[in-house]
């Protein structure tokens, strides 16, 4: 397997510069990583960058709450993909989820998934703020909006991917839509095991470590 090709190399910190998302772009073509993941100011310094290269530029949406209208979310969405995003991580709505409002947990997915169509969106759980019963429910609303991946965390709430949470997820999808851990996963080891119990992405700030 190439494991490289499973990587999300990762910089979404408020205070990225200029430099550390031109190193993050020269680390991800060292490695070829499937993609960058940086906020979308950054998009155009990173299609610079990445030039000649396959590594894609992957970017996040109504990040990190998801709790943002979906017009704008959708509107960012396309805003993102014109300056050249590839894939969109967008986040859910996750108090609606948790108002049991499925109706408008659907459509704010469903919104995005319409503003990005011909382009990958993953769609952000936040696992940690969930019961089992709401990842199901979360994951079941994915599949009905015709996603490609449900993601399991943003990296900025309580704690990041669990092996249990990947599995579940895993279960509730099916063999066939993208499950991306994203998280804490800082380890070759912890990235086997996300694979092995149902994981086809990785969402890392420590791709280079990840491969060593």
């Amino acid at each position: 397997m190439e494991y490289n090709k499973l990587i999300d190399n990762t910089l979404l910190k408020a205070d990225a510069t200029k430099e550390q998302i031109i190193a993050l772009c020269e680390e991800s073509k060292k490695y070829d990583f499937k993609s960058v993941c940086i906020n979308p100011d950054f998009i155009s310094l990173a299609k610079k960058n990445l030039k000649g290269s396959d590594v894609l530029i992957c970017t996040v949406i109504g990040f990190p709450l998801g709790s943002m209208t979906s017009k704008a979310k959708a509107f960012e969405a396309k805003d993102a993909i014109e300056e050249g995003a590839d894939e969109i991580d967008m986040v859910i709505n996750i108090s609606a989820l948790k108002d049991k409002n499925y109706e408008y947990v659907l459509n704010d997915i469903k919104a995005v998934r319409e503003a990005t169509k011909g382009h990958t969106l993953k769609v952000i759980l936040e696992c940690c703020l969930l019961t089992k019963e709401e990842i199901v429910k979360a994951c079941e609303l994915c599949v009905e909006a015709k996603v490609d991946f449900v993601k399991t965390s943003t990296g900025f709430s309580l704690w990041g991917a669990k092996v249990e949470d990947v599995k579940l997820m895993r279960e509730t999808v099916g063999p066939d839509m993208g499950v991306k851990a994203a998280g804490g996963v800082r380890t070759h080891e912890e990235m086997l095991e996300m694979v092995k119990n149902g994981a086809t992405r990785i969402g890392t700030s420590s791709g280079a470590k990840l491969m060593k």
